[in-house]
């Protein structure tokens, strides 16, 4: 029953454009009419229709202890109370920065935005001014937020300079960026033959933007090398992973060190916030300490920041949750691996800590070419379609990475594999 669902949908339309706010929600990856939520209860969603589903997406990976956690629910409601907004310091940020700096033994300091988009941005305009240099070189089926010099496609080069990929941005802003293909190596240093103005490179290090699709050790260390060799900054955009892959993200479980990392999502616990954080000498060169700029009203916003800080301080006493996370994940994903073979249809799985990815494909991907050619997007779409019916509510598109939280129990994974058994029979 999804009537008032598709009642909102149609409403939202008429203001909204594409009736959506994102446009990954409008499911148009998989079809149908997205359930519009009316809240979230520890590991489940209730949309409009009352309809009930445990959810795998958990806003996109910030929730890591689930929907209305009570702790992160009281700090918030208790911070509210003193004012929501104040565009004037306040300590929550320092000691939310005192937290993540605690973590790393290479970052000083940590400047707070509103958005992953945002801290990208930043750091991007910050690897330029520290290196002088004004190209950036990203990878394919990385996203790094929708500012216009990352809203890039491939030329018909191997190694070549992007074009835009959307109406809006001008050649012009797109002219100095390069695009790599994820997990090439050769690939990778032809661009720096290309160019020798790249100031930074720029790449989740476990993308989970094109389906859950992890860099190689061996990819990682040429992307240190060839930086540290051509005077170029590292950007590890860890938007998506940090906190989330491991205590420390993807940087925690990696050999390879960037030297700036962006963080989002985790830090605010559902609230809209993202960071970007490096050593003293780089930061120096940021407002008001240096010449590059940066500003934000809303940034450190105390709501968020007390979310964030009372997340963050459950994770760092708790670290073990990152063991539990990653056994619920790989018990869901080689479930559905297992139901997969039953039925003779080939599906890839692969789990970092708390996040996890499968694709309909009979080879598992490792760069966006791949995904895009392995892949069954139509199959995945029917079986989105019918687990959303049985109440299980997975990332609606096949280019994204799922998440488990701390409330999901593992007679839901099991409650899930079933339906999945059921669904793959007509597949």
């Amino acid at each position: 029953m999804f009537d008032n669902s598709v009642k909102a949908y149609e409403e939202a339309c008429e203001v909204i454009p594409g009736g959506v706010d994102s446009p990954v929600r409008a499911f148009k990856s998989v079809g149908g009419t997205p359930p519009f939520i009316d809240r979230g209860e520890g590991a489940y969603l209730f949309d409009v229709d009352n309809n009930k589903y445990l959810d795998f997406v958990q806003s996109w990976g910030p929730l890591i202890f689930g929907h209305c956690d009570k702790d992160i629910e009281e700090a918030v409601i208790a911070t509210a109370k003193k004012g929501l907004s104040f565009g004037a310091p306040t300590t929550l940020e320092t000691e939310l920065a005192n937290e993540i700096v605690d973590m790393y033994d290479y970052i000083d300091k940590v400047r707070f935005v509103s958005s992953g988009t945002e801290a990208v941005m930043s750091a991007i305009r910050l690897a330029r001014g520290v290196t002088g240099k004004n190209d950036i070189l990203k990878f394919e089926g990385c996203y790094h937020g929708h500012s216009d010099s990352l809203l890039v496609q491939a030329g018909s080069g191997m190694a070549t300079f992007g074009a835009p990929s959307s109406p809006g941005v001008p050649a012009d802003l797109t002219k100095h960026t390069l695009l790599c293909e994820y997990n090439n190596i050769e690939n990778l240093k032809k661009c720096f033959e290309d160019s020798n103005d790249i100031s930074c490179i720029i790449i989740e290090p476990i993308a989970g933007n094109m389906g859950l699709v992890p860099a190689s050790p061996e990819f990682l260390k040429v992307c240190r090398e060839l930086c540290d060799a051509n005077g170029a900054l590292l950007i590890f955009d860890e938007v998506m992973t940090g906190f989330r892959a491991s205590l420390t993200g993807a940087s925690g479980i990696l050999e390879t060190k960037a030297d700036i990392i962006t963080f989002g999502k985790v830090i605010g616990a559902g609230m809209p916030v993202g960071a970007f954080a490096s050593n003293k000498e780089i930061m120096g060169h940021l407002s008001p300490d240096g010449a590059v700029y940066q500003a934000g009203t809303l940034s450190g916003n105390p709501v968020a920041m007390s979310a964030g800080l009372v997340s963050l301080r459950k994770l760092k006493a708790n670290p073990e949750i990152y063991a539990a996370l990653n056994e619920k994940a790989s018990r869901l994903v080689a479930g559905l691996k297992e139901v997969a073979e039953q039925n003779n249809i080939g599906l890839q799985v692969d789990t970092r800590g708390s996040m996890f990815g499968f694709f309909f494909a009979d080879k598992m991907p490792t760069n966006f070419k791949e995904v895009t050619d392995f892949c069954d997007f139509e199959r995945f779409g029917k079986f989105h379609h019918e687990m959303i019916k049985r109440g299980f509510y997975f990332a609606c598109s096949q280019y994204e990475a799922g998440f488990i939280c701390t409330v999901i129990t593992d007679e839901d994974i099991d409650a899930c594999i079933n339906a999945a058994s059921e669904v793959m029979k007509n597949l």
